[in-house]
């Protein structure tokens, strides 16, 4: 064995101190790998990284890799020399490099018998090693790697004197050849040295490309190496090496792939190298593997026919990879047209194989991208080419939607039971990934194809025999749906058609009736952002058609798996045509409230349908609104009185939850208002309320409001209850606006004396509410200063008292009092505010982790401060407390908030130099001569640059934000460590 190295740092060690270092090391790794306690092995894991990165582990490295030695003890052996090569190289002498060349070829000589992750971790070092050395040091490092592994040549470099065996050599130098350009791709670089060594290692190519050719061709090659040898050309190609100087070897590859061994790693390999974008320059070569790749199609039939799901599967990869990463250079070789073409027709055989995805097979989904990437292709060529193109490929398309409508099928009832979740979703997926190929290949084959669809579905219905057959039915319709998002319904001609024959579809099958109501509603089945219309749009315009299609709709609400499509389809068409829905409103809510009752449906989807009824209510004369509303909403105001007279308990609470969220939907669309917006300037506009008529919403408010005191005084502790409770009002204070006004002194009232006895964040965001909308009217500011009054006062007892478990009441008790100062400033005149210690409360709260409490606070004091100047009391406050809310600002900013909050304490720090700049300066000056602080990151230059800076900005918001961000880093000593990026 050849000389061990002595360390750079230590040469006089002495071998008894290696031997016990040795032994040392192995005593830690058989606690890391044997010992069953885990915290002795995390200290045997430290340790060992400790010892690698020692001096002394260019020494135990080799005793480590002796022949005696467990295997796990010469992987450690071998992974230490890679992690001192790799971090550590510039501790090893320059006179040192051959010595540990030659004794790292002659250990992967030795071990290239295994045990192989040792093997790979020592073709890793050397492979660091020679990225350390080329090309300087090191020109053709590859060249001698094959010269060293040669058979049975003793004198030749790193080699040894014992016999060798060939292919176990044959099997190291290709690992060697592997993890090379491995390591390089892996590793942290500078971009001129990644350049550099990526050239240097390209032209290495030339050498290591005829090995891999004769390798692949020979008889005498294993099946392992032939299996190396295409992994090795995998990590190659990953250099960006040249096609033109490799298709050769790539040729090569395609005949592996009639041995079942080699399949999957030469798909693989083929697949690398016919994908590397780089390799559109080499026509000649793409040119030369097509016809390979059109080879291939007999197989992929066997395949098919077989069931054999991998080979399929890999040929399919090829065929798009060669399709979809050079479409437009084969394009253009006219004089090849034929052959592309028939790839063309390979990748539509591959979209249309056999079997329902993902159960029977799963190659279809890979060619999807590639229908996109030939349309673009296509229609990117000048209008004279594109027509050439457009002949060819038409065809094409046509043939591929039949493919595809083929293909989203359903497969038999009892099948698609049998199906997994997993296999339901990804095949739900699968056809979301087909409607949005669909909809773009209607942006080439246009309104032929929308009338071919329809004429289609046409005969179908017609014929008795055919429509029995419900997948083909659903499958039109699907295609339909998927391609009329694309259009504006109100100038297809197809579409009086389609609805014609909707109501014709027997929907007594629950996939076919989803694909009915998606299809009417036009709720969207892709993923493409742009839709232009919808079936209900178009029912709007058209609402003699209303009748055909409402009947199958209502009927779908009574079927609980079509809960989802069937409620979203009822709103959709509640929405968009509710003017023309005054006949059908008895049959629409006597099926709902049915549907209700019977509690058919789960919480979200009675939601939507409470929604839904409130856009019809809202379209009625609104002398038959109350009447309506009444009849509705009885059943669940009687069970809501129920459960508020019993003991409270899990049950009782979410069904209550439950009727309030629906009196809330329902509230959120019930607006008359609208009504009359919308039918202003018609000739005969309906009855619209005086003055004196009261909101209907209103009146059962009014009517409920001595139950809903009911049930606060038995859920007042409870914030999930209070919160629905105040969703109620706070969703008809947003619809309702001004017509709530004959609820605001009782609502007033109720909310001060509920968040007195029991504090609540929903309770101050309803009185925000009622702030934004009746600060203003003088015959309701009264009801509305006394509320802010109570709830401001028990509010800053809380704060007195210790808000840090409260930052949802801080949030909205922040944003109540900026809108406050937004709305009616002219409250804090009152003598029952205390002004100082809410600015406190707002400092306080500027302290809180909580993102959304310190945005709240920034609110607070950004709409405080322009008001200073008008209202002498907050002049007052300011002037004593400023230098503190100040000081606050520079400690958050300087480390003790998180660093995301700094763009909003800026802001702050803007209003203040804007609204009272010499005030700042002083403060900023008296805090910032503090020695430490903000932090002591920062020089006394450093925090006078920072006041200068700042001073400086009373307009540019985003200059000073860009100001305190770079304090912030300076602060927390995070500038230029790459930190400020994120």
């Amino acid at each position: 064995m050849l000389r061990q190295m002595e360390p750079a740092a230590n040469p006089g060690d002495s071998q008894v101190e290696l031997e016990l270092t040795v032994q040392n090391v192995e005593s830690a790794l058989y606690q890391l790998y044997f010992d069953p306690v885990m915290e002795r092995k995390n200290v045997a894991q430290k340790w060992l990284t400790e010892a690698q990165a020692s001096s002394q582990a260019w020494q135990f490295c080799w005793a480590l890799l002796g022949p005696d030695k467990l295997p796990e003890v010469q992987f450690f052996g071998a992974s230490t020399l890679h992690t001192k090569i790799s971090h550590h190289w510039n501790d090893l002498p320059a006179d040192q490099h051959d010595s540990l060349r030659m004794q790292l070829l002659s250990h992967v000589l030795h071990f290239s018998s295994g045990p192989k992750m040792v093997l790979t971790r020592l073709c890793v070092a050397l492979a660091s090693m020679a990225l350390n050395l080329i090309p300087q040091v090191w020109p053709q490092p590859v060249a001698d790697m094959v010269r060293a592994f040669q058979p049975l040549k003793p004198d030749s470099e790193g080699a040894s004197e014992a016999p060798r065996d060939p292919q176990a050599h044959c099997l190291a130098l290709l690992e060697l050849l592997t993890v090379l350009p491995e390591e390089f791709q892996s590793g942290r670089l500078a971009q001129a040295r990644r350049t550099q060594l990526k050239g240097a290692l390209v032209g290495e190519w030339a050498v290591v490309c005829p090995l891999l050719r004769q390798l692949l061709q020979s008889q005498d090659s294993s099946n392992q190496a032939k299996e190396k040898v295409l992994r090795c050309l995998s990590s190659w190609v990953g250099l960006d090496v040249p096609l033109g100087e490799s298709h050769e070897l790539v040729q090569d590859c395609f005949s592996a792939l009639s041995n079942p061994e080699l399949f999957d790693t030469a798909v693989e390999t083929i697949v690398s190298a016919i994908s590397q974008p780089d390799s559109q320059r080499y026509i000649d070569a793409l040119v030369t593997l097509t016809p390979l790749v059109l080879g291939l199609h007999d197989q992929l039939k066997r395949a098919a026919q077989d069931g054999d799901m991998e080979t399929s599967h890999g040929i399919c990869r090829i065929a798009v990879a060669m399709g979809e990463t050079h479409s437009r250079v084969l394009l253009e070789q006219v004089e090849h047209w034929q052959e592309y073409l028939a790839l063309v027709n390979m990748i539509l055989f591959c979209t249309g194989i056999a079997g329902h995805y993902p159960v029977s097979e799963t190659s279809s989904s890979l060619t999807l991208t590639f229908w996109y990437t030939l349309q673009d292709d296509i229609l990117s060529f000048e209008e004279d080419k594109q027509a050439v193109y457009l002949q060819v490929y038409r065809p094409v398309y046509f043939q591929l939607v039949d493919v595809l409508l083929h293909k989203s099928h359903y497969p038999s009832e009892e099948e698609y039971a049998s199906w997994s979740p997993d296999d339901k979703e990804q095949f739900r997926i699968y056809r979301v990934d087909i409607s949005d190929t669909l909809m773009y290949v209607y942006e080439m084959l246009g309104a032929e194809l929308l009338s071919s669809l329809y004429d289609r579905l046409g005969r179908q219905l017609m014929d008795p025999q055919q429509s029995a057959v419900w997948q083909d039915t659903e499958a039109l319709l699907f295609g339909f749906q998927s391609i009329a998002e694309t259009i504006d319904v109100n100038y297809s001609d197809v579409i009086p058609g389609l609805i014609g024959l909707i109501p014709r579809i027997n929907i007594s099958n629950v996939m076919l009736a989803d694909t009915v109501m998606y299809t009417i509603a036009n709720e969207p089945l892709t993923t493409h952002p742009c839709w232009t219309g919808s079936l209900a749009e178009w029912l709007a315009d058209h609402p003699v058609m209303i009748a055909g299609i409402l009947p199958m709709v209502l009927q779908g609400l009574g079927k609980p798996e079509l809960s989802v499509s069937s409620v979203s389809t009822l709103k959709r068409i509640c929405r968009e045509c509710r003017h023309d829905l005054a006949p059908y409103a008895p049959d629409i809510l006597t099926t709902s409230q049915d549907v209700l009752v019977k509690e058919i449906h789960k919480s979200s989807q009675c939601m939507w349908l409470m929604q839904a009824l409130g856009f019809l209510l809202s379209a009625l004369p609104v002398e038959e609104i109350l009447g309506r509303l009444h009849s509705l909403i009885t059943p669940h105001v009687q069970r809501l009185d129920t459960l508020a007279q019993q003991e409270p308990d899990p049950t009782n609470k979410q069904s209550i939850i439950h009727i309030l969220g629906m009196l809330s939907s329902l509230f959120t669309t019930l607006d008359i208002n609208r009504q009359a917006d919308s039918l202003e300037g018609a000739s005969s506009p309906r009855l619209t309320p005086t003055q004196s008529m009261q909101n209907p919403v209103v009146v059962v408010l009014q009517q409920v409001f001595t139950l809903i005191q009911n049930i606060f005084s038995k859920w007042l502790d409870d914030s999930d209850v209070v919160e629905a409770v105040c969703g109620v009002f706070e969703k008809s204070v947003r619809t309702l606006l001004h017509d709530f006004g004959p609820m605001v002194a009782q609502l007033s009232e109720m909310l001060g004396q509920i968040f007195c006895a029991f504090p609540q964040a929903s309770a101050l965001d309803l009185a925000r509410q009622m702030v934004h909308i009746f600060a203003g009217e003088e015959h309701h500011i009264a009801n509305i200063k006394s509320l802010i009054e109570v709830l401001t006062s028990a509010t800053l007892t809380i704060f007195q008292q210790g808000p840090r478990d409260h930052p949802d009441i801080a949030e909205s008790f922040m944003n109540l009092h900026a809108q406050i100062l937004k709305r009616k400033p002219d409250m804090y005149l009152s003598d029952q505010l205390d002004v100082k210690r809410l600015f406190y409360s707002g400092i306080l709260s500027l302290k809180f982790p909580e993102t959304a409490t310190v945005k709240a606070a920034t609110l607070f004091f950004t709409e405080l401060l322009p008001r200073c100047k008008d209202m002498p009391l907050l002049g007052e406050v300011l002037q004593e407390d400023g230098k503190l809310l100040t000081e606050t600002l520079l400690q958050a900013v300087g480390g003790e908030s998180p660093r995301s909050l700094s763009e909003h304490f800026s802001e702050v720090l803007l209003s203040l130099n804007r609204h009272c700049p010499a005030l700042l300066s002083q403060w900023l000056k008296e805090a910032l001569q503090v020695p430490g602080f903000p932090s002591a990151q920062v020089s006394a230059e450093q925090k006078h640059t920072f006041r200068q800076q700042l001073l400086r900005e009373q307009t540019h918001k985003r200059r000073v934000k860009d100001i305190v961000k770079e304090f912030s880093l300076l602060c927390r000593g995070l500038q230029g460590s790459g930190y400020s990026d994120f």
